[in-house]
């Protein structure tokens, strides 16, 4: 066993009151510091304190400190061994420093994947929450900016989130009566994470297709053939988008040729979908950037 010890700093120009107060707003639905939609949200059971229970993606820990505006340490749940935290230190009127510490007790297994695999993602998810601590305190952007190795957006990009298949949603109305008779009817939803778009027209690139209808949070695309007819539902919701395909063949030649593509269908649809998630949340504002904007509202 060896102890893992990895602390990533920043100085801030602005009153550790300030940096503090962004810090008792990490993991809720506003949070200004953590750099999601890119990276799976931090989310815990309840409001942050001792005892809150999650983690962000697989990592899984605890609450175990917790100093409002100044400090709080997360344990990792077992078999792993250790923790992280955040520190908010005063360095003068306006000056601070927001300090991340990691340390674990790590076996050789994990030490190898820690150098080759988690160390790297880890380093750039640390200083992307570094980059949206100070952007949110001071509006200025960190210069330069953190960026993302070659190795990171290889990982980034295979560990997205995969679709699941779902029942053809109620909410889905425009799908559910796109037809007098359907052939087919199957869905898939990805989760939404904050900051990605609300607006079912930002996903209508999901497929080349026009738009034939829209409903409020339901937007349908599809086309006519002479063998068949397809429409495809984009319906976004609070937390997930779904992604529902409803088919009418018209005659033996439709129902030939969909009986080879449907098998095709589903990988095509959760490559699509997935490829358009991951699109949205490299385009979407940082958590700095969105808390400057929600506080420019305010007035």
């Amino acid at each position: 066993m060896r102890t893992v010890r990895n602390v990533h700093a920043r100085v801030i120009e602005a009153p550790a009151d300030r940096v503090g107060a962004l810090l008792d707003r990490i993991a809720s639905d506003d949070d200004p510091l953590f750099p999601a939609p890119v990276w799976p949200p931090m989310r815990f059971d309840r409001p942050l304190g001792v005892g809150a229970e999650g983690g962000h993606g697989p990592v899984r820990y605890r609450v175990t400190a917790c100093t409002p505006g100044r400090s709080v340490r997360f344990d990792f749940a077992p078999p792993a061994s250790g923790h992280h935290r955040l520190d908010v230190e005063p360095l003068g009127p306006g000056r601070c420093r927001l300090t991340h510490t990691l340390q674990e007790r790590q076996g050789p297994g994990q030490a190898l994947l820690w150098s080759l695999l988690v160390r790297p993602v880890h380093d750039t998810v640390v200083e992307e929450l570094l980059d949206n601590a100070e952007h949110a305190a001071t509006g200025r952007t960190a210069a330069p900016p953190t960026t993302r190795p070659p190795l990171v957006r290889l990982l980034h990009r295979l560990g997205q989130e995969r679709p699941v298949a779902v029942p053809v949603p109620d909410g889905a109305r425009l799908a559910r009566t796109a037809f007098d008779r359907t052939d087919f009817a199957d869905a898939w939803r990805v989760p939404l994470d904050p900051g990605m778009p609300r607006d079912p027209r930002a996903w209508r690139d999901v497929l080349p297709f026009p738009v034939m209808a829209s409903e409020g949070d339901e937007l349908l695309l599809g086309q006519d053939a002479r063998h068949l007819d397809f429409r495809a539902s984009l319906l976004v919701g609070e937390r997930d988008v779904t992604l529902s395909t409803v088919v009418r063949t018209h005659n033996r030649l439709g129902r030939l040729y969909f009986g080879a593509v449907r098998h095709v269908h589903p990988f095509m649809t959760r490559l699509v979908l997935r490829r358009t998630r991951r699109r949205l949340a490299l385009a979407a504002p940082t958590a700095g950037s969105r808390h400057r904007r929600r506080e420019a509202a305010r007035g």
